[in-house]
């Protein structure tokens, strides 16, 4: 039995008008970079990659030497191809311009190189997430003003998780679908076509150490889930925490759930934690194509118009239902 790669299936998105050639190219790229990426994380320690890279990023956080890796390898990977007008990571401070020596094309890529970078040393999931707009600027290098479209905007959204077998996971508004790498044969295979979210969900996903620090919705909300049969929601809920984007995301897009980082007093100075751009935006785009809801509890995520490149928000995300409880809190207060 023929198995569908992530190649073919782009050549049919193509072939159906809902991708160009450019597009299509420049997913196959990142995706060819993901590979990469992927085998300098699970090679860890035998390659001398765990531990700190010595440096701080845009965010005042520690890099991790992976962080770096990873970041030169979807920056070098993407320079050449013609498809892209210019790039801006996490772990950058500015818009990272195409040499001049290189052909530019309509797109912006944006990426968190590596989410969850702090579960590295400890083996836990990481992953990849990336953003593609439209370059609709003046003539010339884009400038961080190219990139201030809102969430609504994106022509593609995907991540990639470094777990026990690596995901490829792509929205180009059709639908989320999901591939899984084949390390002999090389490829990222077809294997979840339309991922779903369910509408309700029993699990919740949310850094429950900041309790004392939460706003009274996020307090109230999250004391009825933990209150379970007993309480006015009528039923037991399970919590799961790993700490990576990602991998939570992957959970809930897999079987339902809610994941939370909400506007607390820790956070609200900057206005959340998460990034707009390399991280709300993106998997809310894929949330909402799998069926599900993205909001800061106040707006939904992909109708804000972002001000700034390393914008941070608050996030709620996942099972739709869910996420309009917490909401319909935040609206109450």
């Amino acid at each position: 039995m023929s198995r569908v790669t992530l190649t073919q299936h782009l050549i049919e998105q193509q072939r159906a008008g809902r991708i160009n050639p450019d597009l299509r190219l420049l997913i196959e790229v990142v995706a060819r970079a993901v590979k990469a990426i992927s085998v300098n994380v699970s090679k860890g320690a035998l390659a001398g990659l765990l531990g700190e890279a010595g440096t701080d990023n845009i965010q005042g956080e520690a890099q991790k030497k992976l962080d770096v890796i990873a970041n030169d390898i979807l920056l070098q990977a993407n320079e050449w191809g013609g498809h892209l007008a210019a790039m801006a990571s996490e772990e950058v401070e500015e818009v990272h311009q195409i040499p001049f020596d290189y052909p530019k094309g309509g797109y912006l890529l944006l990426f968190d190189p590596l989410d969850g970078s702090s579960n590295i040393d400890v083996n836990i999931s990481v992953g990849t997430i990336f953003s593609v707009l439209r370059n609709v600027g003046q003539p010339g290098d884009p400038s961080e003003a190219s990139f201030m479209q809102s969430g609504t905007e994106q022509a593609a959204a995907g991540y990639a998780l470094y777990g026990p077998s690596t995901m490829f996971i792509l929205t180009v508004g059709h639908g989320v679908h999901g591939f899984t790498l084949d390390r002999e044969m090389g490829s990222f295979v077809y294997t979840h076509p339309f991922m779903t979210i369910p509408q309700d969900t029993s699990e919740y996903a949310i850094n429950s150490s900041n309790a004392r620090y939460w706003e009274p919705p996020v307090q109230r909300y999250v004391a009825e889930l933990q209150a379970g049969k007993s309480g006015p929601r009528g039923r037991d809920f399970n919590m799961r925490w790993v700490a990576s984007m990602v991998a939570d995301v992957h959970r809930i897009l897999t079987r339902g759930g809610v994941f939370m980082y909400p506007l607390d007093e820790k956070c609200r100075a900057v206005g959340g934690k998460l990034r707009l751009m390399y991280e709300a935006n993106p998997m809310a785009m894929i949330v909402e194509q799998a069926g599900g809801a993205a909001s800061t509890g106040r707006e939904r995520i992909m109708t804000i118009q972002p001000q700034k490149l390393h914008q941070r928000v608050p996030v709620i995300l996942g099972s739709a239902n869910e996420v309009e409880i917490a909401c319909s809190y935040h609206r109450e207060s």
